[in-house]
């Protein structure tokens, strides 16, 4: 009995093997696992046996009948398993393909890496900082009161005392200068934050902070820098106008404007008829930030100047709301 069981599950498990569709395992359950079937034959004949033999021998043919149920279910599960998939349709190879879609740089990225390889092509260095800022780089450091309107909690986004989000990457200027001793050709470009919003302010846009530290810096090396950076970015050889102005950091102060890239200063209503369009703050950097950290301004002075990487990307693409840029609308983005 011992060796029928042996050779019953041997010959089972080979035959399952073979069998390819539900037909041929249901005459193989009928054949091996029914009522009637040969493993239920064998274990009849269980009472035949020697009382010492009986319950080893009926242990081993439970043991049997269990292994053949078990691969006939495994077997069962693979060939449900293939016939579904062979019940999926066949991919008509016919077909023409998919066109992938594929992306682009955001108008603000590629005005921003613009921006950057213009001035990297003056010699100016690339330096980024963190957006969590401390009082003290953000506003003291450049000489920034602290009765100045800048530090209103309506202007800026206050964590605590000491700590808020930065306004502007001129606190980059001081921490470089800081860590670093003249000569100085650095832009910090990055994201700034303020308490603003309408179709020509976010509370979140892009800033390029730039500034030039040596010996015998005037503000015709300003200029001449400005107009070179207009004249790559613009594509376009505009005037400039350096307007009096004042910033805390610098002195004396200018607002810089271009002529008008849409009626080249004839006067349109982009310009308000004016002819011009403001797009940048600049000045000579004043004594008293050299004195914070430690320049000798009788020896060394230079120039800083910031913008806004949205104004700029605005004009050139001529954009009449920043808030294009951030609503993430394709058929805004898809011209770009």
């Amino acid at each position: 009995m011992e060796q029928d069981l042996a050779e019953l599950h041997d010959e089972a498990t080979a035959l399952l093997t073979t069998i390819t569709d539900a037909a041929e395992l249901e005459r193989f359950r009928i054949d091996f696992l029914g009522r009637n079937g040969r493993i239920s034959a064998i274990m009849r004949r269980l009472p035949l046996v020697s009382k010492e033999d009986k319950p080893r021998l009926g242990k081993l043919a439970n043991d049997t009948k269990r292994k053949v149920e078990q691969a006939y279910r495994s077997r069962q599960q693979e060939l449900a398993a293939a016939a579904e998939v062979s019940s999926q349709p066949s991919p008509d190879l016919s077909l023409p393909g998919r066109q992938p879609v594929f992306g682009s740089l955001h108008p603000i990225t590629r005005v921003m890496e613009e921006i950057c390889t213009v001035f990297s092509s003056m010699g100016f260095s690339i330096a980024e900082g963190p957006d969590i800022e401390y009082d003290h780089y953000n506003f003291a450091a450049l000489n920034i009161p602290e009765h100045h309107p800048a530090r209103d909690m309506h202007d800026t986004f206050y964590i605590n005392d000491s700590i808020l989000l930065r306004t502007h990457t001129s606190p980059m200027q001081a921490r470089i200068m800081e860590a670093r001793q003249p000569p100085l050709r650095v832009i910090a470009p990055g994201k700034v934050y303020r308490c603003d919003s309408d179709i020509t302010h976010t509370p979140m846009f892009h800033q390029v902070e730039g500034f030039l530290v040596d010996e015998r810096v005037s503000f015709a090396d300003l200029k001449g820098v400005l107009a070179l950076f207009t004249r790559q970015v613009f594509k376009k050889d505009l005037p400039l106008r350096f307007r009096p102005s004042f910033f805390p950091f610098t002195e004396p102060s200018a607002e810089v404007d271009i002529a008008c890239v849409i009626c080249e200063g004839a006067g349109c209503r982009v310009c308000k008829r004016t002819g011009w369009l403001e797009i940048l703050g600049s000045g000579m950097i004043d004594p008293e930030v050299f004195a914070m950290v430690g320049y000798d301004s009788e020896r060394y002075s230079g120039f800083a100047f910031g913008l806004g990487v949205e104004r700029i990307a605005m004009l050139k693409y001529g954009i009449d709301d920043i808030r294009l840029f951030y609503e993430n609308d394709l058929r805004f983005l898809n011209q770009f």
